[in-house]
């Protein structure tokens, strides 16, 4: 069966039917009045999802799709048949979209699920319904409605719960049909995959998951390159992606970390929110001796961004059971801690800190030396200089300091002596007058003898 993915088609509901005019003409009844009937409602378009479908084959061949009319209205209060409504089939996981707008309309992604694509017109009334006390023989009718028209485009986005990723002849429909009974095309060249395929994985403890294996992705694919990055679409709605490396890659320029750089990168440009999905890294073809050569460096590698790289072979089968154990943690616990590993690059800077700080303690040690045997010259020089410099300044600064002391002194020196003068002149002048004192009564007594 041919995989198609997406298709345009264009739809029509059907047209309501008109109403009737007609009046009642029957023997023995005068003036029977109108009986003309209603129309038909026409049919509408819907949109049904379908889980036994896998592909939008259907549709790429019958592109126009119109529903039916409904009937006109009749006499004798006849009233018009309305048309079914057209039932598209079309796979769960669909988007319809405007094909002018781009819109998106709705996301089938239940099973069961209708989308009314284009509503149907309503039947016109006839001319009984428009009879009344003051008319009441009318002799018109109402038209049917114009049923919807658009163009859709459909777009198919398979429902899976895992995704696998991987350059072309990586392995990964090998690894679909050892987990699951999907039996895709296997072969030893790449693009050997050209449609997706699903298969359903039974896990432990009666779990179970679908699986999807999507074409090869190569670098360029977001410019067209190879088939392209369209079949990315079905891996948007996986929780989990597995990425296949092929560890046993021949050509020119290929290594296990430049497919994994590439791939991301091209996921990137894709869709951000694609990109930053839970990834595990498998090393895919550890059977072949130069992929096992090639594992420690990778895994290496990896390790330095915190990344953990699990081994396994598809052919023989090694590995399988811890890769599956990590995807359904991941899937049904939503813990990513077997996904990432202890990175060591914490260690290596702290080891290039620690070689940096012993040069820097040598080179201070190897400075301080050089300057212990330079500095005795340094520190003599340094002594001589101010001892010669320091006697002077001393005694500038002595003679400085006298000079103006004695020129005080001698300036003060005359007002001290004019006050002991005059304080001895005045004790002088006043001495007489104090002897003169002491000798007046003597004088009396001797007059009195």
């Amino acid at each position: 069966m041919k995989f198609v993915d997406e298709v345009r088609i264009y739809v029509k509901a059907g047209d309501g039917g008109n109403g009737a005019v007609a009046f009642r003409r029957e023997k023995f009844i005068e003036r029977g009045g109108p009986n003309g009937g209603d129309g038909g409602n026409g049919g509408s378009v819907v949109f049904v999802a379908n889980p036994q479908l896998t592909t939008l084959l259907d549709y790429r061949y019958q592109q126009h799709h119109r529903a039916k009319n409904g009937e006109h209205g009749m006499g004798s209060d006849c009233n018009g048949h309305g048309a079914e409504d057209m039932i598209l089939q079309v796979p769960v996981g669909t988007l319809i979209r405007n094909e002018q707008t781009g819109e998106l309309l709705v996301d089938l992604s239940d099973p069961g699920q209708q989308y009314v694509a284009a509503k149907g017109g309503r039947g016109g009334l006839g001319n009984m319904n428009f009879a009344t006390s003051t008319r009441q023989t009318p002799r018109f009718a109402q038209d049917g409605g114009k049923g919807e028209e658009v163009t859709l485009r459909l777009e198919l986005k398979l429902l899976a719960d895992v995704g696998l990723l991987g350059f072309p002849n990586a392995g990964k429909s090998t690894f679909i049909s050892r987990v699951s009974r999907a039996r895709p095309k296997v072969a030893d060249y790449p693009f050997t995959t050209l449609v997706p395929n699903l298969g359903m994985v039974q896990y432990k403890d009666n779990l179970s998951f679908v699986m999807a294996d999507i074409p090869g992705i190569i670098e360029g694919a977001s410019e067209g390159v190879g088939l392209g990055h369209q079949f990315l679409r079905h891996v948007e709605r996986c929780k989990v992606l597995v990425h296949l490396i092929d560890m046993g890659a021949e050509g020119e320029g290929r290594k296990p970390l430049d497919d994994f750089n590439i791939l991301n990168a091209e996921l990137k440009k894709y869709s951000a929110e694609l990109a930053s999905k839970p990834q595990v890294v498998a090393a895919n073809k550890l059977d072949l001796t130069e992929a096992r050569e090639r594992l420690g460096p990778f895994t290496e590698a990896l390790r330095r961004k915190g990344i953990r790289v699990y081994p396994v072979s598809c052919a023989t089968g090694e590995g399988m059971q811890a890769l599956m154990d990590a995807v359904a943690e991941v899937l049904f616990t939503s813990r990513t801690d077997k996904l990432h590993v202890e990175m060591p690059a914490k260690k290596a800077p702290a080891k290039k800190a620690a070689s940096k700080a012993l040069a820097k303690k040598a080179a201070t040690q190897a400075a301080r030396k050089g300057a212990a045997k330079k500095a005795p010259a340094k520190k003599a020089a340094a002594k001589k200089a101010p001892a010669k410099k320091a006697p002077a300044k001393k005694a500038a600064a002595k003679k400085s300091s006298r000079k103006p002391v004695a020129k005080k002194a001698v300036r003060k020196a005359p007002a001290k002596k004019a006050a002991r003068k005059a304080l001895a002149k005045k004790t002088v002048r006043k001495a007489p007058a104090k002897k003169a004192a002491r000798k007046a009564p003597v004088k009396k007594s001797g007059g009195r003898r």
